[in-house]
């Protein structure tokens, strides 16, 4: 089942970062977002995909986390 959008509050709780983050991220175009007015909307998957990636990339070079 599809989740579907996520507005940056939501996001940020679901992946255990602060609403700053998460919006410079964007903000830098380093993480996909849809942004309506003032509000940022994220569709989880693609962000975790991103991010998952990221980690994968950098591992070696900085610690991990257990997840």
């Amino acid at each position: 089942a599809k989740i579907g959008l996520l507005p940056l509050g939501i996001m940020a709780r679901k992946l255990g970062v602060t609403t700053a983050w998460l919006r410079a991220e964007a903000e830098s175009d380093n993480l996909p977002c849809l942004k309506a007015g003032d509000r940022y909307l994220f569709e989880p998957q693609a962000v975790i995909s991103i991010l998952v990636e990221r980690a994968r990339r950098t591992r070696g070079r900085t610690e991990t986390c257990k997840v």
